[in-house]
């Protein structure tokens, strides 16, 4: 695969707000148009919903639904010493990724505190290193100051491109076919967690099998100005199959039905990734010069900490009754509080509402008896289950 298309010749800013004010979407006047709510984001103006986040929710789970996700940090890492800086900056053993593949990862403190969780794309030849980090919109400036600050030892360049991209989320069973209609990239073979350059509706884009709702579905990453075009082909050629615009607020309940971790909920940074039950995306072997990687010490130290007396452990939790929990509330058994609510929502998928927590280890156990959330005085009683509470037939 040869490296990614350069959508612009230098970030161009989508909008150069005034100190405090919103910023906004190449697809500002597209949502707009079709009536949506707009919400503030991170400092960005998001749609949060069209109409019914219902309707938009499960026509992502049977259907397809269009996301714009330009309020997405995406940082390019480039030079001769990119994957050893990489190994160095994050958790992951990003050396080891191929090209044209992507990867789950995170960024930490020196105390191992979690500063976001990350997806990491490997763009470049070997003889050309180019990685694309991407980063959470609320932490996008935290991971790039991290970065750059990192970067100083290293042979690389760390080059900010939030401005250089739109980022549009086709998620849903329909979502290879109505791509297939607009694009001659080889989709069959592309596999989850990678991407390949191409052209969808005649624009250059980065495809990726990606996505945050549990559904198969892609992510493309375009030039600001092409995302107008991109979007109208897709609904053009998804609306026949079902495809609907989907807000930020469907997004969320997508996720969290599908188990799938939000910062500032799930992660924190008082939790290292072993606290959150994502010890697997630490590495501590690694392709690279030296295995020495920012928290590195304080993470063999929770890791170790984890084995012999585990942490609260996150998981799932189902309502009996039709009350809905939100982030924040306790959870209780025998009169006593034993974790707190992460993330709570009405599951449209379920029928009922749902929860994750992180709850003491002895009452993690799918059907641990007698545990229940205090909503509001009173408790409620909930099933523990496993997560992920929605799992797609493949």
């Amino acid at each position: 695969m040869s490296t990614a298309p350069r959508l612009t010749s230098h970030p161009s800013p989508t909008t150069t707000p005034s100190e405090g004010a919103a910023r906004h979407s190449p697809l500002q006047a597209v949502h707009r148009s079709l009536g949506a709510t707009m919400t503030d984001f991170a400092g960005w103006d998001m749609p949060l919903r069209y109409g019914s986040e219902r309707d938009e929710h499960n026509a992502v789970r049977t259907k397809a639904g269009l996301f714009d996700l330009s309020h997405m940090g995406e940082i390019t890492v480039t030079g001769p010493a990119a994957a050893d800086f990489l190994n160095f900056a994050l958790v992951g053993n990003i050396g080891s990724i191929g090209v044209g593949r992507a990867r789950y990862t995170m960024i930490v403190a020196e105390d191992g505190g979690i500063l976001d969780d990350l997806i990491v794309y490997r763009l470049g030849e070997p003889e050309a290193p180019e990685y694309m980090v991407v980063a959470n919109a609320s932490n996008a400036q935290v991971v790039l100051d991290a970065l750059t600050a990192r970067a100083e030892s290293f042979d690389v360049a760390v080059r900010d491109d939030r401005d250089a991209y739109a980022l549009l989320a086709v998620q849903g069973p329909e979502s290879p076919g109505i791509l297939k209609s607009l694009t001659d990239a080889d989709l069959d073979n592309l596999k989850y967690y990678a991407g390949l350059p191409g052209t969808v509706a005649g624009v250059p884009a980065l495809i990726a099998r990606t996505g945050y709702t549990g559904e198969d579905g892609f992510e493309l990453f375009v030039a600001p100005g092409d995302a107008e075009k991109l979007w109208g082909a897709l609904m053009e050629a998804g609306t026949p199959v079902g495809l609907v615009p989907a807000g930020l607020s469907c997004r969320d309940t997508l996720r969290l039905e599908a188990g799938m971790p939000l910062y500032g909920h799930e992660l924190t940074a008082d939790l290292t990734p072993f606290d959150a039950g994502l010890g697997r995306v630490v590495k501590f072997e690694k392709t690279s010069r030296s295995e020495t990687f920012v928290g590195r010490a304080a993470l063999a130290a929770a890791a170790e900490r984890a084995e012999s007396a585990p942490p609260r452990k996150l998981v799932g939790l189902i309502a009996a009754g039709r009350r809905v929990p939100r982030a924040g509330f306790s959870v209780v058994a025998d009169g006593k509080v034993i974790g707190e609510v992460t993330s709570g929502a009405p599951s449209p998928t379920l029928g009922k509402p749902i929860a994750m927590a992180y709850v003491d280890a002895e009452h993690s156990a799918p059907g641990t008896p007698g545990v229940g959330v205090d909503i509001r005085g009173t408790h409620e009683p909930y099933e523990v289950v496993a997560l992920p509470f929605y799992k797609r037939q493949k």
